[in-house]
């Protein structure tokens, strides 16, 4: 007769004891095709995942039932799912039997319960979780996995009982804490009465005959891998259950070599790495991979060294191939998987997926079905970047123009190359400085990065770490500084500092976490908070401070939330976000400037002069201290600089990002009325703006106009100056746009549309060469000192919106004056130059004669001048879209065109004067008259309205000077 030999492996890593189960249940082989068969699942809450541990009301507790059968895809496509998730339907309720157990019945055979019909079917598994009635708590495996249990068919199965296999889709066993000479209690049940074995590393060590179970204890006498198999034979078929376990052998305890330190460390002749994890009070730790001979298998030979403190595991890795990327993880205390905190790339089997050959060119696939979760790559002689910039001279800190920018929501591309491309664009701006929000590994891949994991691998959604090099080599090239804008403040649970030593029944890091609170000692954390009091928070942030000024010549850090860089708690309540503590969190803090200036030493000792800008928002006074060691601080005017752009004056007081406004004595005050944090001016002035008569701020040109003056004021202030992308654009879509266009609080961190297409639209680039005139003006020769001055002043009449901004030189006469009127009525201020004589208009190019006594100014809503005491020819760049710039000719454009009624007429004119504008039909005769008014010289954009009555056809617009006209065909539809 012939005999079948099946075999079930089973792949486990064995530490900790064993257990009660998670699930237990009954009949204990369940069969699909039996009618009769009444199944009996019970969850013990104290095991798993403890979602539901001490959960009340006991009522309150359902199940989300299916199966797997043999047409399903994977895991997840769960079929005949019975009820819905959230739903109290009575037919899934729980019965509770006390000690944080639950109780569900499954009546009437597995087929007729699931309404399975399909003869073709098989039921492999019955999928299983339990949940409270809203199902916003969840009892699950220990790692978050769904859980499922075996269903079997007649003919004869095996399994083992003891150790006890989690109920997972390939399902593992119990921890279990064995050591050498320990023994380890085994049992195997068989669904039929047959003659039963066990063995142990090929040994039988147990033999039964005619019996469904079995029972051993043997001794373990050597430590490394084992393999314990249970066997049935009932004389016509065999079948096999396989463990893989690991013993541990005594561990070596030796120190670090010289020259390494916690990370991976890379050796001169390219085929060996020394890893080194710190983990203090850890049993434990092997590295698992796909280094030679281990096969993501724990293995004796990959057990790591122990430092004689206790606190670091290391282990030098032999025999690698050079230029070869291997994954590996960390397997500590035998269960806990992670990678390594210092990787420099990993792989992610939740995100990678997703991201487009394009942006990152070979990437390698996960090891799918080998381990789970993130893993760490290494690489010896990795391909190496060759800098072209070594001697790179940083901009004044003092004048830095920072443009910040969120590289998912600037390009379509999102990736460092595309962005190199767009270098030019901000050079010819005058941006001096690019701000990039996080960059370093986050969670998922669509991201303001704010969720760190991973602090030194580059986010590979945005490319490859070369790519990255090379963007910034080419920022260097053209005279531009970057920032990182990085966070030290949190960390995520997936990152290896939080996993290590995490409380799995409050969610929270664990008490002896080296790194991370317990708790948020602050308002405002989100994810696991650093204590930066830690020595070992202390050396990680310095690791990785160095890691991006030394191997990727950044020029600095943005710190988000520094003000959380503390220990003092100012959280004595559960919700610290909103009274008194909030205000707490921001009093003068010595042990928080302690921190920060010894992490602003380590960034000097890496790199000389970087730059250290922190998102402070504390107390006057502390800020001063640090701006004094040499840190800039942000300076938010957002909700002013909104109101004064809206038209309502009485809450327009944007002054205070002036650093002499503070009390400052140095001008390390990056003042900004845009952010990533607020929302967009354009969008308030065109949803909320207010009116007057026909002056309307809500219009778009009139909105543009406002965006110019509030820029001249925001430029025109010394100090270093900060904008958000397509803010010199005008860009009008809320901070809180959802992807699908409507606008909603939740959707705050969704992608934005990329708007270079503004570039196209006219008003919107004038307010593109405004920026660019006023930042040229701020890099000019005789005026940057100007802009490093504390010689300002700014003064504003409440009452009716009229201010005006004075800046001297210290070092020569140079001088400047801004005024403006940001009422939405016309308005007269007095107002005094600093010395009588001519006065330039900067961007208009007329001239003003100062008495050096008051003189009285009418402005227009929205009118604003920029005055020079020394003249800058051609300094101003405000050419409009196919109008050449220069001055020697009339220049006219009008569009739309064809236009039905309302056109603008595009003026450059070469002197000041009065302006005609007329409409004439084509045999040259005057049909209306559109403009008849003084314009200086420069650029100007007039509306025009033609008549309804006049009808439609081709028609020519003729603009008269004193000195020249010009005529445009014009086709009214």
């Amino acid at each position: 007769m012939k005999r079948l030999t099946t075999f079930f492996f089973f792949f486990f890593f064995v530490s900790g004891i064993i257990n009660a189960q998670l699930l237990s249940w009954t009949p204990g082989f369940p069969v699909e095709n039996d009618p009769s068969t009444s199944m009996v699942i019970t969850m013990d809450a104290t095991k798993g995942n403890q979602g539901l541990l001490n959960y009340t009301p006991t009522t309150d507790v359902y199940v989300h039932i299916g199966v797997i059968t043999n047409l399903s895809t994977g895991p997840s496509n769960w079929k005949y799912v019975l009820f819905t998730w959230g739903s109290t339907n009575s037919q899934a309720q729980c019965t509770y039997l006390g000690s944080n157990k639950w109780r569900y019945t499954i009546n009437g055979g597995l087929r007729t319960f699931f309404g399975i019909t399909n003869p073709s079917e098989q039921i492999l598994k019955i999928a299983i979780l339990f949940r409270n009635g809203s199902g916003s708590l969840a009892q699950r495996n220990a790692d978050g996995s769904d859980m499922y249990l075996p269903v079997y068919n007649n003919n004869l199965a095996v399994r083992f009982n003891e150790p006890f296999m989690q109920p997972t889709y390939v399902p593992i066993p119990e921890p279990i804490n064995v050591s050498v000479g320990g023994n380890i209690n085994i049992t195997a049940v068989a669904n039929k009465l047959s003659n039963m074995k066990l063995y142990l590393n090929g040994t039988t060590i147990q033999t039964a005959n005619n019996v469904n179970t079995i029972s051993a204890n043997p001794t373990l006498s050597t430590g490394g891998n084992q393999t314990l198999v249970a066997e049935a034979d009932d004389g016509t078929v065999i079948k096999k259950d396989t463990i893989y376990f690991y013993v541990t052998p005594a561990i070596t305890i030796v120190p670090l070599p010289a020259g390494v330190r916690d990370g991976i460390n890379y050796e001169a002749d390219n085929t060996a790495a020394t890893l080194v994890l710190y983990a203090p009070s850890k049993n434990r730790v092997s590295i698992i991979g796909e280094f030679p001979g281990s096969n993501w298998v724990e293995q004796a030979q990959y057990q790591m060294n122990k430092t004689p403190d206790g606190n670091q595991w290391w282990l030098r890795i032999t025999g690698l191939t050079s230029g070869t990327e291997y994954a590996f993880q960390y397997l500590v205390d035998g269960t806990l998987k992670v990678a390594d905190p210092y990787a420099e790339k990993i792989l992610d089997p939740f995100n990678d997926a997703t991201i487009p050959a394009s942006t990152y060119p070979g990437l390698r696939p996960y090891p799918t079905g080998l381990t789970t979760g993130i893993v760490s790559l290494l690489q010896t002689a990795s391909p190496q970047y060759n800098w072209q910039i070594t001697n790179f001279t940083r901009p004044d800190k003092r004048n830095l123009i920072v443009y910040e920018l969120l590289l998912r929501d600037f390009l379509l591309a999102h990736d460092w190359n595309t962005l190199r491309d767009t270098l030019n664009y901000l050079k010819n701006l005058g941006v001096n400085a690019i701000e990039v929000m996080p960059f370093n590994e986050f969670e998922g891949n669509s991201s303001w990065g704010y969720n760190p994991d991973f602090f030194f691998a580059p986010d590979k959604f945005y490319g490859p770490k070369n790519t990255l090099k090379q963007f910034i080599d080419s920022c260097h090239a053209k005279g531009i500084a970057v920032i990182m804008d990085i966070v030290l403040n949190h960390a995520t649970g997936l990152c290896p500092l939080a996993a290590l030593y995490w409380n799995n029944t409050t969610n929270q890091p664990a008490a002896n976490n080296p790194w991370l609170n317990v708790n948020a000692k602050h308002p405002f954390n989100v994810f696991n908070d650093f204590n930066h009091e830690s020595m070992a928070t202390r050396y990680f942030s310095s690791r990785v401070m160095e890691h991006w000024l030394v191997n990727y010549k950044i020029d600095g850090f943005r710190f988000d939330l520094s003000k959380g860089f503390t220990q003092t708690n100012s959280c004595t309540t559960p919700n610290c976000d909103t009274g008194p503590e909030v205000a707490s969190w921001g009093m003068p803090d010595a042990s928080r400037i302690a921190i920060w200036k010894r992490y602003y030493d380590t960034v000097q000792v890496k790199s000389s002069g970087a730059y250290v800008i922190l998102e402070h928002f504390a107390e006057n006074s502390e800020e001063i201290e640090l701006s004094n060691y040499g840190m800039l601080l942000w300076g938010n005017a957002a909700f002013n600089f909104q109101e004064a752009a809206m038209g309502y004056v009485s809450t327009s007081n944007f002054e205070h990002i002036l650093h002499t406004a503070r009390g400052w004595t140095n001008p390390h005050l990056v003042g900004y009325m845009e952010s990533h944090d607020e929302e967009r001016m354009m969008y308030k002035n065109l949803n909320f703006g207010n009116s007057s008569g026909t002056y309307n701020t809500k219009d778009l040109n009139t909105a543009l106009r406002r965006m110019e003056l509030s820029a001249a004021f925001l430029l025109g202030m010394p100090g270093p100056k900060m904008f958000w992308e397509f803010g010199e654009m005008g860009y009008d879509f809320s901070i809180n746009r959802c992807t699908d266009g409507s606008i909603n609080n939740n959707c705050r961190l969704d992608p934005k549309p990329v708007r270079w297409d503004y570039l196209q639209v006219i008003e919107r680039k004038r307010l593109v060469d405004i920026y660019s005139s006023l930042l040229k003006l701020r890099a000019h020769g005789w005026y940057k000192d100007v802009f490093t001055a504390n010689n300002v002043s700014i003064t504003r009449n409440m009452a009716s919106g009229f201010k005006w901004l004075t800046v001297r030189s210290a070092t020569d006469s140079s001088m400047l004056c801004v005024i403006g009127n940001f009422d939405v009525n016309s308005q007269s201020g007095s107002f005094t130059f600093p010395v009588a004589g001519t006065w330039y208009d900067y961007l208009n190019g007329v001239t003003i004669s100062a008495t050096g006594t008051a003189q009285n100014i009418n402005l227009l809503p929205g009118e604003y001048h920029v005055y020079l005491n020394r003249n800058l020819i051609n300094a101003v760049v405000t050419s409009l879209p196919g109008v050449p710039n220069v001055n020697d000719d009339l220049q006219v454009k009008i569009f739309p065109n064809p236009s039905r009624q309302d056109a603008v007429v595009e003026l450059q004119l070469n002197e000041s004067g009065n302006v005609q504008i007329e409409l004439l039909n084509i045999s040259g005769q005057k049909v209306q008259s559109l403009f008849n008014g003084f314009r200086a010289k420069g650029n100007h954009r007039i509306p025009v309205s033609i008549d309804k009555k006049i009808m439609s056809g081709q028609y020519v617009v003729r603009v008269n000077t004193k000195t020249n006209n010009k005529t445009v065909k014009f086709i009214l539809q």
